[in-house]
């Protein structure tokens, strides 16, 4: 029997997403859906509530959930992976609570910025001893990874490990379709072409039948942005650099260096930045899946319809040979994206098949986009070498080459921030030399 493991299941909602997708493909039928979860409880409540969505849909899968990790991937096809280390409390009030008392403010701090940084240096030790795991007992599994930092951790990887895998984020399938709402465009028909890094992935190219899109999508983005609406940093970035990015305003705010300054407050108002974005997010969620959950996890009637996610279509695809073309994660080995360095994570076009996942060849950004990319890539690249080396000094490198967190502050308070981090995170980070 052919099997799917699932490491992070207990996160119910995504997991009944993604795995509720490959309950509706046929090719699909017969596996087992393997459920890991470090969270017991979490992990019963997923368990439940995928047994019974497989019931009310008919579908012929296995579903089984494992406390011991390695014996949940033992002889897997296929691996999703969706943890979070530290978590809400400790991790995520550390990233947030720390920097503040430094003057340095975040909206989500998941990829890079301070708050991203430190979530790398968690998370890489968890996923390179995951990659263990799979190479001793799944070595021919395809890894597919949702877990944030997507470029950071798909990056470690791909130069460490020789687990197979692939990055997925959300962003870039719905980038076009948003824009277009948002614009009041009509969005069938259309052809894009996308490439970046993760969260700072380019539209750059938006055409149908033919006919360039990007000066009407100009237009209404300029007149839209004369009243405040959600999206005001991505049209003043694109109206600065000339494309639009993948990623939400809230996200690419804290990626750049311009819009959240303490020496120009009244930027927070006029790109309507919302400041502690994720953390309010967080709690949210908690308190939500606390008044739903007995209604979803107990819900005899529950079911679902497949989602856009692209985790099904890919097993699909490698499992029936019929391609699919989709945004991914890879390194970018042989100069996918010419002006990027070679040992980046890049996003880029991929199409999987039998074969596995083959990225498709960019060729050179505009030089301007590369440019910003690399600010990014800087500090990508060198949390993976505090990550792997385990010296102290690369943690400064990387906080000290971040755009916002080098615009808010001196050396000496970088240094000082990420002292203070480390201490405070403890146990969840290993020893730095």
């Amino acid at each position: 029997m052919k099997k799917i493991t699932f490491i992070g299941a207990g996160s119910t909602i995504f997991a009944k997403n993604v795995l509720g997708d490959c309950m509706h493909v046929e090719a699909l039928q017969g596996f087992e859906f393997a459920l890991f979860d470090i969270d017991h409880t979490r992990l019963q409540e997923s368990y439940s509530l995928l047994s019974q969505l497989r019931d009310n849909l008919q579908s012929n899968v296995t579903i089984k959930r494992y406390e011991d990790r390695k014996e949940a991937l033992r002889g897997a096809s296929y691996i999703i992976n969706a943890i979070q280390v530290g978590g809400y409390k400790p991790s995520t009030v550390i990233d947030f609570d720390i920097p503040k008392k430094y003057g340095l403010r975040q909206t989500i701090g998941d990829t890079i910025g301070i708050g991203g940084l430190f979530r790398s240096l968690r998370t890489i030790p968890v996923m390179l001893d995951i990659a263990k795991d799979i190479e001793e007992v799944a070595p021919d599994a395809w890894f597919l990874n949702y877990t944030n930092p997507m470029a950071a951790l798909t990056g470690t990887l791909s130069r460490f490990t020789n687990v197979k895998n692939v990055g997925l984020c959300h962003s870039v399938q719905v980038c076009t379709r948003d824009l277009f709402k948002h614009l009041d465009m009509d969005h069938t028909g259309i052809q894009e072409k996308i490439a970046g890094i993760n969260h700072v992935a380019w539209l750059l190219e938006v055409t149908k039948d033919g006919v360039d899109l990007y000066p009407e999508i100009k237009r209404r983005a300029k007149e839209k942005s004369k009243e405040t609406h959600h999206d005001m940093v991505r049209f003043e970035l694109m109206q600065r650099f000339g494309y639009y990015l993948t990623e939400s305003s809230e996200h690419n705010a804290e990626y750049h260096p311009y819009f959240i300054k303490s020496a120009y407050p009244e930027l927070i108002e006029r790109f309507n930045i919302p400041l502690d974005e994720y953390p309010r997010r967080c709690v949210n969620q908690i308190e939500g899946w606390e008044k739903m959950k007995q209604s979803l996890v107990n819900n005899g009637a529950i079911t679902h319809e497949r989602s856009i996610e692209y985790g099904s279509r890919i097993l699909e695809a490698m499992e029936t040979g019929q391609p699919f073309l989709f945004g991914g994660n890879v390194l970018n080995q042989g100069g996918l994206i010419a002006n990027l360095p070679t040992n980046a994570c890049v996003e880029v076009q991929c199409i999987a098949d039998r074969s596995g996942v083959t990225p498709t060849h960019v060729g050179n950004l505009p030089e301007q986009l590369a440019a910003v990319n690399r600010t990014n890539i800087n500090t990508q690249l060198l949390t993976i070498e505090a990550a792997i080396t385990r010296k102290r000094d690369h943690i400064y490198h990387a906080a000290m080459l971040d755009p916002h967190t080098s615009a808010e502050l001196s050396i000496d308070d970088i240094v000082a921030l990420c002292d203070d981090l480390i201490e405070a995170h403890g146990d969840y980070l290993p020893s730095y030399n």
